[in-house]
């Protein structure tokens, strides 16, 4: 219920005992507020790890749902895994990005997070959580290893940095043993495919693709001038997880 569902008399009561601050207007109630608050800092909530949020979440997902409408965005949740994220909707108009969307993943990073989602999808039901070691990232990017390309240090560096955007939109956490990470249930919504087997096929294109970098190269300016790093996209032109709930925002990473 908001002040819009109350007499006028009544409303005001409302708004008052809601009042956070001098001029608020608004209707939700502090932890409400804190929610949209996360959602909107993205890249998503887990439930698992913050069961009270989740609550909020679940017990006011209609409200949510209508506020974030109202800015072109939607809220996606997976009550199986306690996952709540936002998604841009496809609006034909000016004006209807919300959020700054996010760069898209290079072509090691899409490739490690398809292995990834692979593995994840093994470990369902199993009661463990799947894991990935950086010395395992680094052979599933080996084995992708772009035809011509025996560059071992470049191998270690694309390691590093797939691992590391992973880490930002913590698709990827850390766990307490040096080098080894869990793969976050989130993976699931980043990538939704419809069947699991509908993602080989998908990494053996990806994998027959140019790359972000060359295989040799040092990721320097391209003709035109920009980067690989300021264009903020693939070479091969793979828009995964552009436009999907991972899409709008980025966990700041200053501290990985």
């Amino acid at each position: 219920m908001t002040a819009a569902d109350l007499p006028s008399d009544v409303e005001n009561g409302y708004r008052a005992e809601r009042q956070l601050f001098d001029g608020d207007t608004g209707t939700f109630a502090l932890a409400l507020r804190q929610a949209i608050v996360r959602l909107l800092r993205g890249p998503y909530i887990d439930g698992v790890a913050e069961p009270r949020l989740w609550s909020t979440i679940l017990d006011n997902r209609s409200a949510i749902a209508d506020y974030f409408c109202e800015i072109f965005l939607i809220l996606s949740l997976d009550p199986e895994r306690k996952i709540a994220m936002l998604a841009p909707a496809e609006v034909d108009a000016v004006h209807t990005t919300a959020i700054q969307p996010r760069k898209p993943l290079r072509r090691e990073e899409t490739l490690l997070a398809l292995r990834l989602r692979l593995l994840l999808d093994r470990h369902a039901g199993s009661g463990t959580d799947a894991t990935i070691s950086r010395a395992g990232a680094r052979e599933i990017l080996e084995e992708h290893r772009q035809p011509g390309s025996a560059d071992d240090k470049r191998l270690e560096e694309l390691t590093d940095a797939s691992i590391h955007r992973l880490l930002s939109l913590r698709l990827l956490l850390p766990t307490e043993l040096e080098g080894v990470y869990r793969v976050s249930s989130a993976l699931a919504m980043a990538l939704p495919f419809d069947h699991i087997d509908e993602i080989p096929p998908y990494l053996e294109a990806l994998a027959r693709s140019a790359g972000t970098l060359p295989a040799d190269g040092d990721g320097g300016p391209d003709e035109s001038g920009e980067s690989d790093d300021d264009a903020g996209g693939t070479a091969d032109g793979s828009d995964l997880m552009e436009t999907g709930p991972m899409a709008v925002a980025e966990e700041e990473d200053d501290d990985l």
